[in-house]
């Protein structure tokens, strides 16, 4: 009884140091690869990658393709994450009662979109020419792909903490890595943004994302060391 006692006890603890250099080596490596890319792009306008990633595109272009990666980019846009976040965030409210959940759709949704457009301006970069849809706006970094790396890197987050059969859990944080991957790729096949770009977006959206949950996990943690005694001084019954 002991024994299996400790044994639990074991593998929580390597579960949990495992899950945390997970963390701090993808938070590591999202800020290493922003900051080589950005100045990498600030020296020159293309990078040999974003040729190669145009010229691959174009050999397996077809017109199927097209429409396949013109359905994929959509669920970038803002068109479709702004009410898919506030469904997620009402779920979070009335369904599930998570107040904290609730508060994570629209910091890390909004403040990705927020960032990105901070970036944009800081680096004032051209779109590429001869788009195959119609673009507006900044290139660097991918707006699409860095929104689409938070949003949904933060569902994957929350499928990976309360989804307890370990095959589906495992299934659906593969699907969704693809689904983010094809995002990112659909920007690049679509020629409205270079390679760069959407890998400076897939860097700086997971550097929100854990910067995001990080945060308003801290913030979590202290409200309830703050409330809890409050209410344990409440509810002790007064003296005479």
């Amino acid at each position: 009884m002991i024994r299996s006692f400790y044994k639990k006890i074991a593998a929580a603890l390597a579960l949990f140091t495992i899950e945390l250099l997970f963390v701090w080596t993808l938070f590591l490596t999202c800020i290493i690869i922003f900051f080589y890319i950005s100045s990498e792009v600030r020296e020159d306008d293309t990078l040999g990658i974003d040729q190669a990633a145009f010229s691959y595109a174009g050999n397996i272009a077809s017109p199927e393709l097209t429409s396949f990666f013109e359905g994929i980019t959509f669920f970038g846009s803002r068109n479709f994450l702004t009410p898919a976040a506030l469904l997620l965030v009402g779920y979070f409210l009335f369904v599930r009662r998570h107040r904290w959940h609730s508060l994570k759709v629209p910091v890390i949704a909004l403040g990705s979109i927020t960032l990105n457009l901070v970036l944009k301006y800081l680096f004032d970069r051209p779109r590429p020419v001869m788009p195959l849809v119609e673009a507006s706006g900044l290139s660097f970094p991918s707006g699409h792909t860095m929104v689409a790396a938070s949003f949904y890197g933060l569902i994957i987050y929350l499928v990976w903490r309360h989804v307890e059969k370990k095959p589906l859990r495992n299934i659906l944080v593969l699907l969704l890595s693809v689904f983010i991957i094809l995002i990112g790729f659909s920007r690049i096949y679509l020629r409205v943004h270079y390679a760069s770009d959407a890998m400076a977006g897939f860097a700086a959206g997971f550097f929100w994302l854990v910067l995001g949950i990080w945060s308003l996990r801290k913030m979590e943690k202290f409200s309830r060391k703050e409330i809890t005694p409050s209410l344990e001084e409440e509810e002790q019954p007064k003296g005479p």
